[in-house]
């Protein structure tokens, strides 16, 4: 689970490094902008799993349940 919008190095570019060495590596991500807004300026692929913030204590709890059982 990491952030969309980072200092340094994006989400994105922080998961793509993450996978090559974990292959089947779960994703996903979060921000405090828009999924919309997100995919508009290409941070995120469609079929990424994004959550935004704020969130309850409860939805990424479930959101990580969803990504780790492909729900």
């Amino acid at each position: 689970m990491t952030d969309v919008v980072m200092p340094e190095m994006n989400g994105r570019d922080l998961a793509e490094q993450l996978v090559r060495g974990n292959p089947g590596l779960k994703r996903l991500f979060m921000s405090g902008y828009t999924a919309n807004i997100i995919a508009h300026h290409g941070v995120l692929d469609k079929d990424v799993q994004f959550i935004q913030k704020p969130f309850s204590p409860r939805n990424p709890a479930a959101k990580v349940w969803a990504v780790m059982h492909d729900a």
